[in-house]
């Protein structure tokens, strides 16, 4: 009696785990709805497999609508430099009657490059905002916070040249 009170249980736990799963459903042969539709990729899949060949794809991220690369080093970008210690300003033209037409030249004194720049410019992570007779306008953003600074052309002193 047991035995079989056993299989009974065992019975009933069975249809309600297929009914629990979704196996309540059984497919039927020439059944268009229950034959899942194939493809075009897993056909190209499974001819590449039965031909041994196989292609990789990989995933690729683009970050440009929203800065640089979170993951890449900033020692390794250009992104940082130059920094605003390291320019000196060499020379300035300055239009009084069109100040949009100004240009100025600055020099990145750590490895000698030099930078013709005019308003709207930008150096990795400054941009040029004003250029006046004596000094450049510039704005630093650095993460997300914009700072603005003046970079000063140096006067000459009498008597050296």
């Amino acid at each position: 009696m047991r035995a079989h009170s056993a299989l009974i249980w065992m019975t009933v736990c069975a249809c309600l785990g297929m009914v629990a799963c979704g196996g309540d459903e059984v497919p039927v042969a020439g059944d268009s709805a229950a034959e899942p539709a194939e493809s075009p990729d897993s056909a190209v899949a499974q001819q590449q497999t039965a031909q041994g060949e196989m292609e990789l794809v990989r995933e690729v991220f683009g970050y440009e609508g929203s800065g640089r690369d979170p993951f890449e080093s900033l020692l390794r970008t250009g992104d940082v430099r130059p920094l605003i210690e390291d320019l000196r300003v060499t020379v300035i033209n300055f239009d009084p009657r069109y100040p949009g037409a100004s240009i100025a030249v600055l020099r990145d004194t750590t490895v000698g490059q030099r930078y013709t720049v005019r308003v709207g410019d930008e150096l990795g992570r400054m941009r040029v905002v004003e250029i006046r007779s004596d000094e450049v306008m510039v704005v630093i953003e650095e993460f997300g916070v914009e700072r603005q600074m003046s970079i000063r052309q140096r006067r000459r002193q009498e008597g050296t040249q």
